[in-house]
């Protein structure tokens, strides 16, 4: 079976870069935002469910009608619980029968912003950070997005701190613009070889 790591950081972070060298390196990785957009698109059940929460106009001319979500989710903490109460079961589900399919694999990775916040953690075997400073990940969002500043640094406030994510951490890769990135992409792949190495000993 292989080994599961989560792949977490907040907006700007450099997760998708990360994400995108363990991919290179023959790492399957489930990227949970785009698949989480198809699930929502596509599963009768969430489709059902946000329905009866939002009305019909949620599935406007069938397509998920993103800004009424948007305004929903980010007007309240209990709007957020709610949806991600019916979409976060289905998407783990998804994630499961994804990694099942890879179990050849002796390592495959999942990319979530949100990973700890939604549950995930259980999820997987080691949950790995990359970090960046706030400044440096707000710089990149602007330019990413070409989103206001006060957006990005709203999106920023809403999410879990770096502080309380590196409590989970069991690596933390520095994706700065200083600190060379493939050097520790390495580490973290060798570090895990290690463990593979070491439980198929036993």
């Amino acid at each position: 079976m292989a080994i599961k790591i989560g792949i977490t950081g907040g907006i700007g972070s450099g997760k998708s870069v990360v994400s995108r060298l363990l991919e290179v390196m023959g790492i399957p990785v489930y990227i949970s935002d785009v698949e989480t957009k198809q699930i929502m698109a596509t599963d009768s059940f969430i489709r059902k469910e946000l329905v009866a929460l939002l009305g019909e106009e949620v599935y406007a001319g069938g397509v998920l009608n993103k800004p009424l979500l948007a305004s929903y989710l980010f007007g309240n903490p209990e709007h957020a619980k709610q949806v991600n109460g019916i979409v976060h079961p289905r998407v783990k589900d998804d994630f499961r029968r994804w990694a099942q399919c890879r179990a050849a694999y002796p390592i495959v990775g999942i990319e979530s912003a949100i990973l700890v916040e939604a549950g995930f953690a259980g999820e997987v075997d080691v949950i790995v950070m990359v970090y960046a400073p706030e400044e440096v990940r707000i710089e990149r969002a602007i330019r990413r997005d070409a989103s206001p500043r006060e957006l990005i640094e709203k999106r920023i406030r809403s999410q879990m701190s770096d502080e309380e994510k590196r409590g989970y951490a069991n690596f933390v890769i520095a994706n700065d613009g200083e600190t060379p990135l493939i050097p520790q992409v390495l580490g973290l792949i060798a570090s895990l070889s290690r463990s593979i190495d070491h439980l198929s000993e036993k």
